[in-house]
């Protein structure tokens, strides 16, 4: 009967309203992605199949369709903000120690819990692979998942094991007029220059450099001290007021560098150094270094000092978060180090229309939208991640408000049907 016809008519503009409804309710939720009410005409089926002259039973819904379109990118000032612009979910999981993610969304608003983990504001962890070591070069365990984790306790010192230096020696100048070098007279010396070092607790050393011009043309000789205590090859540490050995640094004719100490060598080890020779109050690990003056030359032209770095740190403060593109999330500490902490693990499905929607702008994998596939950002065809930003919703209120009235008259439509029926069977009923 029209009746059926015009309720399932009713049936199926009423959530088309809603599902408008729900869309325009969600405008400015992050994350959130639009829907989409779909329909299908109805016919009575039977052994001969839909005759021709057979007028149809009316619509059915047959899917509410999410559309996984990019919603606008927007700035924030929270580092944990994230965002991806591309393809791709976040992965959660309701569990800290659970193996693999649970669900799945496109909201990167997080923030840290009192344990120091990210997460949503469900309280759900965002999953992140392990580092392998304490640098991006030494890669990430893709596949062993776990929650994202931020130590805010103090950044370990790192101790001094290497020193680079490039500096130009003055080519034209003679040898110093005192033939002994004593550190201090600057008259035994031609140049000198110092670095600061780090021991394996973090304190700091100032390692000197002193530079004498040799009467052999094109060689220099190299007087290494630690705190004012000579330093030589191999560790040893001298008395006071005793001369370290002396290393050779020579250059070509051309003013390039030769080797230093020698053939072949461009740097000189110390160490291990028992730094309680030096400082009986401290107690550490024996440092080691060398210094590497590769790229020095001899010209004619002042003495300079062009670089000069360590790799050491101090002890640090956290002060900051930083994620890149790719998704590696690093720890900023007032030394001026930095430590992966991970990368933020992202999921991607055969069929994204597919998922079950589990509520709080977050789905669940089903057997429709296909098992996930696990990966990194910017790599396996998944999108990339911003920091300090936020997705909106994909919601275009101006197209919304136009469906919402396209379903009010399909809704007003269908009513009018079974109004004009009921007039229609009153009409039959009062024949008399």
């Amino acid at each position: 009967m029209s009746f059926a016809t015009g309720l399932s008519g009713l049936k199926a503009a009423s959530t088309d309203l809603k599902t408008t409804g729900n869309n325009i309710a969600n405008a400015n939720t992050t994350g959130f992605k639009k829907s989409r009410a779909e329909f299908a005409d109805v016919y009575a089926s039977s052994f001969g199949g839909v005759p021709k002259t057979q007028p149809g039973s009316g619509v059915r819904v047959t899917e509410v369709a999410q559309q996984f379109t990019q919603g606008n990118i927007e700035f924030t000032e929270n580092s944990l903000d994230l965002a991806i612009s591309g393809n791709g979910f976040f992965t959660l999981a309701d569990d800290v120690n659970s193996p693999r993610p649970t669900s799945f969304t496109r909201n990167g608003a997080f923030q840290l819990d009192k344990n120091g983990f990210v997460v949503d504001d469900r309280g759900r962890f965002l999953m992140a692979y392990s580092p392998n070591g304490t640098t991006v070069e030494e890669g990430f365990s893709q596949g062993v998942f776990q929650p994202l984790f931020i130590d805010t306790s103090q950044g370990l010192p790192s101790a001094t094991e290497n020193i680079n230096t490039k500096i130009n020696l003055n080519g034209s100048l003679d040898a110093p007029a005192v033939a002994t070098f004593d550190p201090t007279n600057p008259n035994s010396f031609n140049n000198t220059t110092s670095v600061t070092v780090f021991d394996s607790q973090g304190n700091a050393h100032t390692a000197s450099m002193y530079l004498v011009k040799t009467a052999t043309p094109n060689q220099w000789n190299i007087h290494t001290y630690v705190n004012g205590r000579g330093i030589e090859p191999g560790g040893g540490v001298t008395a006071v007021g005793v001369t370290p050995a002396a290393t050779p640094i020579t250059f070509t004719e051309s003013g390039i560098l030769n080797y230093v100490g020698s053939a072949g060598n461009t740097s000189v080890d110390y160490g291990p150094i028992n730094l309680s020779l030096i400082d009986p109050n401290i107690e550490v690990d024996p440092l080691s270094f060398d210094i590497d003056f590769l790229g020095s030359t001899q010209l004619s032209s002042p003495f300079s000092v062009n670089e000069l770095n360590q790799d050491g740190l101090p002890a640090g403060n956290l002060t900051g978060i930083d994620v890149t593109s790719d998704g590696v999330m690093f720890a900023r500490f007032s030394n001026g180090g930095s430590r992966p902490l991970g990368q933020v693990a992202m999921a991607r499905f055969p069929n994204d229309q597919g998922l079950a929607k589990l509520g709080d702008t977050s789905w669940g994998e089903s057997a429709v939208s296909g098992q996930p596939v696990y990966g990194a950002a910017g790599a396996n065809n998944f999108g990339v991640m911003q920091s300090a930003a936020l997705e909106s919703s994909n919601v275009d209120l101006s197209e919304q408000l136009v469906r919402l009235i396209i379903a009010q008259q399909a809704y007003q439509a269908n009513a009018q049907t079974i109004s004009t029926e009921n007039t229609i069977t009153q009409t039959i009923l009062n024949i008399r």
